[in-house]
């Protein structure tokens, strides 16, 4: 694996690390490696927002270029030049894309690319986009300040570009047998937006079974379109991370649990993901001959911050940003002008604030793959 494939040999070595660290158990390795051989999808489509996208909200008009994502320094420890992803390197679909053993998911914005690898599959996620079209979240008085690419416009896309590569209906069910597709994470953009426009609690809980919806309708129009194995990730505990922790930064001892994440922000997250779970239950026998797997984010999240204590990593800052306790100011954030990055990302799990550094994502899909893949059921391939 090593000598035919650099990526997966460094992923590789990552999730020995992980894992071997926490059970001290070769044959975690071991079985990680077989996870990669048995799930051998030859294709994956994602949908989703900035957790996922690769590079389709810098190629929108007008916004996209003058975004931070479209320059240095994100992208800066990978691929050592701003490719739109929203780290300073790699993503949890990148890594799911070596496992599986596929190429890099090209963005779907990127024309080129997409001819050129999109028979591997293609990525439709877009930084800033929402569960909910942007005109229905506008009639509840929330306004989506970055694209208009919501999930209803992503799964136009796909089906655009499952019509320019198939023959027909029964050609499309036979390309896409052995496809993975990834409906998010998808809805947090709802929430935030909902958040930082002043929404109460409440008003946040009432606009969960409708997000939820919106992420079923999609699925049930993915698996009617031919997809035989979809992952629907949950949402991440929103509390820790210092865009939140900053905004809510209180004295109030009791607002924080014991890893110092705000309760109340992780408490909605996880309705959110307990609601989306009793749905895809409800799939599951509505869709007897697809398999719908759950992606626990909001586990695999809190499995980083264990390992990033044990470590001794920075787990309260952001890397690239400024002021305050938590190297967070929304006025300038990574990217701005003067805004500095720090020496050693590689032991920090906040990238910017709001999103991952490239180790941090790497370890929560060490996590994912063990969690996800065996689920999947792959051996029934055939």
């Amino acid at each position: 694996m090593a000598q035919t494939n650099p990526y997966i040999y460094r992923f590789s070595r990552g999730i020995f690390v992980i894992f071997w660290k926490k059970y001290n158990s070769r044959g975690i390795f071991v079985f990680m490696c077989s996870i990669g051989g048995i799930c051998r999808f030859d294709k994956i489509y994602q949908l989703g927002d900035s957790i996922s996208d690769t590079g389709n909200l810098v190629r929108e008009f007008p916004v996209g270029a003058s975004t931070p994502f479209a320059k240095l320094p994100y992208g800066e420890t990978f691929f050592k030049n701003a490719t739109g992803r929203c780290s300073n390197g790699l993503l949890m679909i990148d890594y799911f894309a070596m496992a599986a053993g596929v190429p890099l998911l090209p963005p779907y914005k990127n024309l080129n690319a997409t001819r050129d690898f999109g028979h591997h599959g293609v990525n439709f996620a877009v930084a800033g986009s929402t569960a909910l079209p942007t005109e229905v979240l506008a009639s509840q008085h929330v306004f989506s300040p970055v694209t208009a690419s919501s999930l209803n416009v992503q799964l136009d896309w796909m089906f655009s570009h499952f019509n320019s590569t198939c023959l027909d209906d029964k050609d499309c069910v036979e390309k896409l047998r052995h496809a993975l597709f990834m409906v998010g994470e998808i809805g947090g953009n709802d929430y935030n937006y909902a958040i930082f426009q002043g929404k109460t609690m409440d008003e946040l809980r009432s606009m969960v079974p409708e997000v939820v919806d919106a992420v079923m309708n999609a699925t049930r129009r993915v698996i009617n379109s031919g997809a035989k194995r979809v992952v629907i990730p949950g949402n991440f505990p929103i509390g820790c991370l210092p865009i939140y922790k900053t905004a809510f930064q209180t004295n109030i001892s009791t607002a924080y649990d014991d890893s110092q994440c705000l309760k109340q922000l992780n408490e909605f997250a996880k309705y959110h993901n307990e609601q989306l779970q009793e749905a895809i239950e409800k799939l599951v026998q509505e869709k007897p001959n697809a398999i719908v797997v759950y992606g626990d984010y909001y586990n695999a999240y809190e499995f980083l911050l264990k390992v990033a204590r044990y470590h001794g990593f920075e787990t309260e800052k952001a890397c690239c940003g400024i002021g305050g306790k938590y190297n967070f100011n929304m006025t300038r954030m990574c990217g701005a002008h003067g805004v500095p990055v720090c020496e050693d990302p590689h032991r920090y799990m906040s990238w910017d604030g709001v999103h991952l550094t490239q180790k941090g994502y790497r370890i929560m899909a060490g996590w994912l793959l063990h969690n996800i893949f065996p689920k999947l059921q792959c051996r029934l391939f055939g």
